[in-house]
């Protein structure tokens, strides 16, 4: 982990470096993989304002603090960034755990909820082919293309057909009746 330590309109005191570089050790493990932390104080009147930018793999964090001290604004600012910390992890944690529910769910029969009006969405997309193909024809097109779904017509019929790839990884196959 990198720290940068930026102070504007005035200098920043040795002690009160050495106070952030002991709550970064100790905040190191809710930081995980924090690549970049840069420190910034400044004095604007006589409002002494912290600031901790947290650049992470996954994103960023930003907590800023101001008080009449540079001191108990750190201070302030070091509390805020630990809260913000455990919430993020807490966030990761439920959501992975409710990945899992879901997981099982799928294996599980179950009926499925109809979709809302609204929250019905559909894309137009151009993977079709024109030209007659039997099935064993229209599966190396898939395959070649890698693609998710490619409609064809069908040599023996002249009818349209859709091949498309499911969840499970095996390739489905929709012909009209």
């Amino acid at each position: 982990m990198n720290v940068h330590f930026t102070s504007r309109h005035e200098p920043l005191d040795p002690e009160l470096r050495a106070f952030c570089e002991t709550r970064f050790k100790a905040l190191s493990k809710l930081m995980g993989f924090a690549t970049d932390v840069d420190v910034i104080t400044s004095l604007e009147k006589n409002r002494h304002k912290a600031e901790i930018h947290v650049l992470a793999k996954g994103g960023g964090l930003m907590v800023a603090e101001e008080g009449p001290d540079l001191a108990g604004s750190l201070h302030r600012v070091f509390e805020h960034l630990e809260k913000k910390l455990k919430k993020e992890r807490e966030k990761f944690r439920e959501k992975k755990r409710r990945g899992g529910r879901d997981r099982k769910a799928i294996g599980s029969p179950a009926e499925p909820a109809p979709p809302a009006e609204a929250e019905r969405r559909y894309a137009r997309v151009g993977y079709y082919s024109a030209k007659f193909m039997t099935i064993e024809e229209a599966l190396t097109q898939f395959e070649l293309k890698n693609k998710e779904v490619l409609m064809f017509r069908r040599e023996e019929t002249e009818s349209w057909a859709v091949l498309f790839r499911r969840k499970d990884g095996r390739i489905g196959l929709v012909e009209p009746e």
